[in-house]
Protein backbone atom coordinates (compact mmCIF):
# COMPACT_ATOMS: atom_id res chain seq x y z
CA UNK A 1 0.00 0.00 0.00
CA UNK A 2 1.50 3.37 -0.91
CA UNK A 3 2.02 6.27 1.50
CA UNK A 4 -0.79 8.42 0.07
CA UNK A 5 -3.38 5.72 0.64
CA UNK A 6 -2.07 5.03 4.16
CA UNK A 7 -2.29 8.72 5.04
CA UNK A 8 -5.80 8.99 3.60
CA UNK A 9 -6.89 5.93 5.56
CA UNK A 10 -5.38 7.31 8.77
CA UNK A 11 -7.29 10.56 8.27
CA UNK A 12 -10.46 8.60 7.60
CA UNK A 13 -10.08 6.70 10.86
CA UNK A 14 -9.08 9.71 12.91
CA UNK A 15 -11.70 12.03 11.38
CA UNK A 16 -10.80 15.52 10.31
CA UNK A 17 -7.35 16.49 11.50
CA UNK A 18 -6.31 20.07 11.95
CA UNK A 19 -3.03 21.26 13.36
CA UNK A 20 -2.41 24.90 14.15
CA UNK A 21 -5.14 26.01 11.76
CA UNK A 22 -3.63 24.14 8.82
CA UNK A 23 -5.19 21.04 7.42
CA UNK A 24 -3.03 18.01 8.18
CA UNK A 25 -2.78 15.14 5.76
CA UNK A 26 -2.05 14.66 2.09
CA UNK A 27 -2.07 17.80 -0.01
CA UNK A 28 -1.63 16.17 -3.39
CA UNK A 29 -2.53 12.85 -4.90
CA UNK A 30 0.31 10.83 -6.41
CA UNK A 31 -2.22 9.09 -8.63
CA UNK A 32 -5.95 8.68 -8.94
CA UNK A 33 -7.43 6.11 -6.60
CA UNK A 34 -10.91 4.84 -6.09
CA UNK A 35 -12.11 5.81 -2.60
CA UNK A 36 -12.73 2.88 -0.32
CA UNK A 37 -14.47 2.67 3.02
CA UNK A 38 -12.59 4.66 5.64
CA UNK A 39 -10.77 6.95 3.20
CA UNK A 40 -11.02 10.70 3.36
CA UNK A 41 -10.03 12.89 0.47
CA UNK A 42 -8.34 16.24 0.75
CA UNK A 43 -11.30 17.81 -1.04
CA UNK A 44 -13.73 16.48 1.56
CA UNK A 45 -11.45 17.70 4.38
CA UNK A 46 -11.16 21.13 2.77
CA UNK A 47 -14.92 21.30 2.24
CA UNK A 48 -15.59 20.45 5.89
CA UNK A 49 -13.00 22.98 7.07
CA UNK A 50 -14.44 25.65 4.78
CA UNK A 51 -17.89 25.03 6.25
CA UNK A 52 -16.70 25.26 9.86
CA UNK A 53 -14.11 28.01 9.41
CA UNK A 54 -15.10 29.80 6.17
CA UNK A 55 -12.85 32.81 6.78
CA UNK A 56 -9.89 30.92 8.22
CA UNK A 57 -8.82 31.49 11.79
CA UNK A 58 -7.88 35.03 12.72
CA UNK A 59 -4.94 35.71 14.97
CA UNK A 60 -3.24 33.40 17.43
CA UNK A 61 -5.35 30.52 18.64
CA UNK A 62 -5.85 29.45 22.24
CA UNK A 63 -6.71 25.96 23.42
CA UNK A 64 -7.63 24.47 26.79
CA UNK A 65 -8.05 20.90 27.97
CA UNK A 66 -11.67 20.12 28.80
CA UNK A 67 -12.92 18.15 31.78
CA UNK A 68 -16.11 16.05 31.78
CA UNK A 69 -18.34 18.99 32.72
CA UNK A 70 -16.96 21.19 29.94
CA UNK A 71 -17.33 18.36 27.42
CA UNK A 72 -20.93 17.85 28.54
CA UNK A 73 -21.51 21.57 27.95
CA UNK A 74 -20.07 21.26 24.42
CA UNK A 75 -22.52 18.42 23.76
CA UNK A 76 -25.39 20.49 25.21
CA UNK A 77 -24.50 23.43 22.93
CA UNK A 78 -24.42 21.12 19.90
CA UNK A 79 -27.75 19.50 20.87
CA UNK A 80 -29.40 22.91 21.31
CA UNK A 81 -27.98 24.07 17.98
CA UNK A 82 -29.44 21.03 16.22
CA UNK A 83 -32.77 21.53 18.02
CA UNK A 84 -33.00 25.09 16.66
CA UNK A 85 -32.33 23.76 13.15
CA UNK A 86 -29.05 25.62 12.79
CA UNK A 87 -25.90 24.13 11.28
CA UNK A 88 -22.38 23.27 12.38
CA UNK A 89 -21.10 26.81 11.76
CA UNK A 90 -23.62 28.13 14.30
CA UNK A 91 -22.30 25.55 16.77
CA UNK A 92 -18.72 26.72 16.13
CA UNK A 93 -19.71 30.34 16.81
CA UNK A 94 -21.59 29.28 19.97
CA UNK A 95 -18.80 27.12 21.36
CA UNK A 96 -16.10 29.73 20.61
CA UNK A 97 -18.25 32.33 22.38
CA UNK A 98 -18.72 30.09 25.43
CA UNK A 99 -14.99 29.29 25.47
CA UNK A 100 -14.25 33.02 25.66
CA UNK A 101 -16.99 33.90 28.12
CA UNK A 102 -16.73 31.03 30.60
CA UNK A 103 -14.18 28.46 29.35
CA UNK A 104 -17.30 26.26 28.90
CA UNK A 105 -18.03 26.32 32.64
CA UNK A 106 -21.61 27.03 33.68
CA UNK A 107 -20.73 29.88 36.02
CA UNK A 108 -23.03 31.10 38.75
CA UNK A 109 -22.71 34.46 40.45
CA UNK A 110 -19.06 35.15 41.21
CA UNK A 111 -19.51 37.95 43.72
CA UNK A 112 -17.04 40.81 43.26
CA UNK A 113 -15.43 38.98 40.32
CA UNK A 114 -18.73 39.04 38.40
CA UNK A 115 -19.21 41.29 35.40
CA UNK A 116 -22.40 42.91 36.69
CA UNK A 117 -24.91 40.03 36.89
CA UNK A 118 -23.43 37.88 34.08
CA UNK A 119 -23.84 34.13 34.55
CA UNK A 120 -23.83 30.81 32.72
CA UNK A 121 -21.88 29.54 29.72
CA UNK A 122 -22.38 32.74 27.72
CA UNK A 123 -22.19 35.16 30.67
CA UNK A 124 -25.68 36.42 29.88
CA UNK A 125 -27.28 39.01 32.14
CA UNK A 126 -30.77 38.75 33.62
CA UNK A 127 -30.84 42.56 33.86
CA UNK A 128 -30.28 42.77 30.09
CA UNK A 129 -33.24 40.54 29.31
CA UNK A 130 -31.48 37.23 28.60
CA UNK A 131 -33.73 35.39 31.09
CA UNK A 132 -33.82 34.47 34.74
CA UNK A 133 -30.76 33.16 36.56
CA UNK A 134 -32.27 29.67 36.41
CA UNK A 135 -32.76 29.99 32.65
CA UNK A 136 -29.36 31.39 31.71
CA UNK A 137 -27.58 28.78 33.80
CA UNK A 138 -29.38 26.03 31.84
CA UNK A 139 -27.03 25.20 28.92
CA UNK A 140 -29.88 24.43 26.49
CA UNK A 141 -31.76 27.64 27.30
CA UNK A 142 -28.60 29.76 27.25
CA UNK A 143 -27.51 28.36 23.88
CA UNK A 144 -30.97 28.80 22.39
CA UNK A 145 -31.02 32.42 23.61
CA UNK A 146 -27.58 33.04 22.08
CA UNK A 147 -28.64 31.44 18.78
CA UNK A 148 -31.85 33.49 18.71
CA UNK A 149 -29.66 36.58 18.92
CA UNK A 150 -27.33 35.22 16.24
CA UNK A 151 -30.24 34.56 13.86
CA UNK A 152 -31.16 38.25 14.15
CA UNK A 153 -27.74 39.33 12.88
CA UNK A 154 -28.12 39.87 9.15
CA UNK A 155 -25.45 37.95 7.27
CA UNK A 156 -23.89 36.32 10.35
CA UNK A 157 -23.00 33.29 8.21
CA UNK A 158 -20.75 35.49 6.06
CA UNK A 159 -19.05 37.31 8.94
CA UNK A 160 -15.82 36.41 10.67
CA UNK A 161 -16.65 34.54 13.88
CA UNK A 162 -15.53 37.31 16.20
CA UNK A 163 -17.79 39.88 14.51
CA UNK A 164 -20.83 37.58 14.62
CA UNK A 165 -20.21 36.73 18.29
CA UNK A 166 -19.57 40.36 19.23
CA UNK A 167 -22.76 41.54 17.55
CA UNK A 168 -24.75 39.23 19.85
CA UNK A 169 -22.65 39.56 23.01
CA UNK A 170 -21.59 43.23 22.92
CA UNK A 171 -18.40 42.45 24.82
CA UNK A 172 -15.84 44.92 26.10
CA UNK A 173 -13.27 42.70 24.37
CA UNK A 174 -14.75 42.13 20.88
CA UNK A 175 -11.70 40.53 19.27
CA UNK A 176 -11.16 37.84 21.91
CA UNK A 177 -13.68 35.40 20.41
CA UNK A 178 -11.44 34.77 17.39
CA UNK A 179 -8.79 32.95 19.45
CA UNK A 180 -11.16 30.01 20.10
CA UNK A 181 -12.31 29.32 16.53
CA UNK A 182 -9.99 26.39 15.84
CA UNK A 183 -10.76 24.58 19.09
CA UNK A 184 -14.49 25.21 18.61
CA UNK A 185 -14.32 23.77 15.07
CA UNK A 186 -12.38 20.75 16.35
CA UNK A 187 -15.00 20.17 19.07
CA UNK A 188 -17.86 20.40 16.57
CA UNK A 189 -16.05 17.95 14.29
CA UNK A 190 -15.56 15.58 17.22
CA UNK A 191 -19.05 15.76 18.74
CA UNK A 192 -21.57 16.77 16.02
CA UNK A 193 -22.37 13.19 15.08
CA UNK A 194 -21.74 11.52 18.45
Amino acid sequence: MNTTILRKTALGIAGLAFTGGILAGPTTHAHATTPTAGTTTVQADKSAKDKLIPHGVQGEQSRIDLDDEQTANVKAIIAATKKTGMDERAAVVSIATALQESKLENLGHLGDRNDHDSQGLFQQRPSSGWGTVEQITDPEYATTAFLKGLKQVDGWQDMPLTKAAQTVQVSAYPDHYAQWEQQAADLVTQHWNS
